[in-house]
């Protein structure tokens, strides 16, 4: 059997796993992010993270045939140097080189929408499909897209930032610095903007008595208002189903992929988000109702599609090797 290290670096957490040649999961461990912080720092977390599955798994560097790590951001995955992280602030960082030299075992970058799409295609959702964008609305809108099994990054490795597609022209500013991105209305960061400003114009919304219940608001809130029947709320979650459907819209019309599948906690509300968002894009989509659709449907390896994903970019630069 052999085995791989994925790794999932996000903004909140540090998330990394053994995964064996058939795509399982066989130790996964996480820790704190805990950012802003220098990269040197982050680094040295990962490389304890990884160290401490390898012990519990009882196995040396040696034993790994390599290891994966996604990061957002635009990447270099030839070199495996994260170019721009706008999400970490980070810049220039040669990230895979550091991990392998400090673990022992070759170590491959990619970004993490992308890793992630990489899992749900091969292992997930879009298994067998002979192409698949994957969308993951989580802080921002990260998007893969799989042709054949194999990742489309275009040709300086930073495709498929849909996230960064301008949908209102003028509008929210982004963190990447324009204006009206896609990620600044359909991530989970943009939907939990438009409940608050929703509940601050409505103060006798029942959104106020969840929020507290829940200790906050958070990308879920609007959908569950809107099921105990919150007119505010069911506002909000139909304001933001036409955001996200603008965007997928687009995302169809470009490309045409056989499946697109959602990732994220906003996706973890199934047919309630799903339903809706058929109806609007396959209204909106070149050609109308009356063609053949691609499939939206929800993701289903959840936050191991990342740790998957990053293992099999590991497994296929082994096999290239």
């Amino acid at each position: 059997m052999k085995r791989y290290i994925g790794v999932d670096l996000g903004g909140t957490n540090i998330k990394a796993a053994l995964v064996d040649d058939g795509h399982q999961i066989l130790i996964e461990k996480s820790k704190p992010t805990l950012l802003p912080r220098p990269a040197g720092d982050v680094c040295a977390d990962i490389v304890a993270v990884v160290r401490d599955i390898l012990s519990q798994a009882g196995l040396t560097a040696g034993d790994i045939c390599g290891g994966g790590i996604g990061c957002p951001g635009m990447v270099d995955g030839k070199r495996g140097v994260v170019s721009y992280s706008n999400n970490l602030a980070w810049r220039d960082i040669d990230l895979a080189p550091t991990l392998a030299h400090a673990i022992g075992c070759p170590f491959y970058l990619e970004n993490d929408a992308n890793a992630a799409a990489l899992g749900e295609a091969r292992a997930g959702s879009a298994k067998g499909a002979e192409s698949a964008v994957i969308v993951t609305l989580g802080t921002g809108v990260g998007v893969g897209i799989v042709i054949g099994g194999r990742l489309h990054t275009g040709y300086s490795g930073t495709a498929s930032e849909f996230g960064h597609m301008v949908i209102v022209r003028g509008g929210k500013r982004c963190t990447c610095g324009r204006e009206g991105c896609l990620e600044s209305y359909a991530s989970a960061t943009g939907l939990i903007r438009m409940t608050w400003e929703a509940m601050g114009e409505n103060p006798n919304s029942r959104l106020w008595a969840i929020a507290p219940s829940r200790g906050e608001v958070n990308g879920r809130t609007a959908f569950e208002g809107a099921r105990l029947g919150d007119e505010t709320a069911r506002r909000v979650v139909a304001l933001y189903i036409d955001y996200l459907a603008c965007g997928a819209a687009n995302i169809i019309n470009a490309l045409q992929p056989e499946i697109l599948s959602l990732g994220g906690g906003i996706a973890k509300e199934g047919e309630a988000l799903l339903q809706p968002l058929r109806e609007k894009v396959y209204a909106e989509v070149f050609g109308g109702r009356g063609q053949r659709h691609t499939l939206i449907k929800q993701c289903t390896l959840g936050y191991r599609a990342g740790l998957i994903g990053a293992a099999i970019l590991a497994e296929d630069n082994a096999d290239a090797s």
